[in-house]
């Protein structure tokens, strides 16, 4: 199945992608300095003269950086300015943070996600995948937090800025990350199953590792799309284009063979669902569905790969797929 990275929609969530002064070099993106050489991370430290103030909305709601006249200090800076009581956010966890931004270099405010359609920046954390400002900031930080971030140019966006927000190379930039959910990398969707009628695939839950589909012996495929939830959550229903937080398993109906499992490959994936990014059982089948479900698909071969094989996955396969649905953004 085709995968994706999450869907960044926001022009400021487009540039966290740069990563200028992670040096990492795990981001595909990752675009280097001006030199050739990414500039070291400087460690964060919790506070240093001069300091942004906040006000405006508390956690949930859009912050007010009010900016010192002074300049910044140069330091990377991240201060928890209200903690949280929920979960740690760990690296790799799937993290969900809402934010607003402020160019401390030039006054300017930079896109929120809490402005008219923004959306919130999900990722894995302490994984170099967006810039230090975000990727360091909240690991370790509990669920419910607002951490205030200064980020010199080595934290945010390096030493080429980002012309498309008119961030300069040099431009010290602000930071209030609100840390929304975090989904660690092994989660499984919990409670009490109820099974699909006898003549679609049984499904036996494994706790924390991939279930067991046990497909009907004797038993032709459907023709069509057979949805079954296993497990009803009590999310919100998933919206077509929404990136989602997913733990998978598939089998071929034909020999009940496993062909792909998320739990093989690192854990929870994100995707985006409903913009044909996906086969086309995925994105009728999951669409609707509310966050915490289980649910059984069984995709006849025009929702699934058709007369073409994929990987080890034969020409016209019926596939079943049990998927948990984890998050949506």
């Amino acid at each position: 199945m085709r995968r994706i990275a999450s869907l960044l929609t926001l022009p400021l969530a487009a540039a966290l992608l740069v990563s200028c002064g992670s040096g990492s070099g795990k981001s595909p993106s990752a675009t280097p300095s001006a030199t050739g050489t990414a500039a070291a991370v400087p460690s964060p430290v919790a506070s240093a003269a001069p300091m942004p103030t906040l006000g405006g909305g508390d956690f949930g709601a859009k912050a007010t950086i009010t900016l010192p006249t002074e300049p910044p200090s140069g330091r990377f800076v991240v201060s928890v300015a209200t903690e949280g009581s929920g979960a740690t956010v760990n690296k790799n966890d799937w993290v969900t943070v809402n934010y607003t931004a402020k160019d401390w270099t030039t006054g300017k405010e930079l896109n929120s996600s809490y402005d008219s359609g923004g959306k919130p920046q999900l990722y894995q954390a302490g994984t170099g995948q967006l810039v230090p400002a975000f990727d360091q900031s909240v690991v370790g930080k509990k669920v419910g937090s607002r951490v205030l971030v200064v980020a010199p140019p080595a934290a945010g966006f390096g030493s080429q800025g980002s012309s498309a927000l008119g961030v300069g190379k040099d431009d010290t930039v602000v930071f209030v990350l609100d840390v929304m959910q975090t989904v660690p990398q092994d989660s499984a969707v919990t409670g009490a199953m109820t099974q699909p009628p006898a003549t679609a695939p049984q499904v036996t839950d494994n706790g924390k590792a991939a279930p067991t589909i046990t497909v009907p012996a004797g038993q032709q495929p459907p023709t069509d799309l057979q949805q079954y939830v296993l497990v009803k959550g009590e999310g919100p229903e998933v919206k077509s284009g929404q990136t989602l937080v997913v733990q998978y398993t598939g089998v071929t109906w034909a020999d009940g063979k496993q062909f792909d499992s998320s739990w093989n490959h690192g854990g929870a994936q994100a995707l985006q669902v409903g913009a044909g990014s996906l086969i086309k059982g995925w994105d009728q089948g999951l669409v609707g569905k509310t966050v915490g479900s289980r649910v059984e698909l069984v995709v006849p071969p025009a929702l699934g790969y058709g007369d073409q094989a994929s990987g080890s996955i034969p020409p016209n396969s019926t596939l079943v797929f049990v998927i948990d649905i984890l998050q949506a953004v």
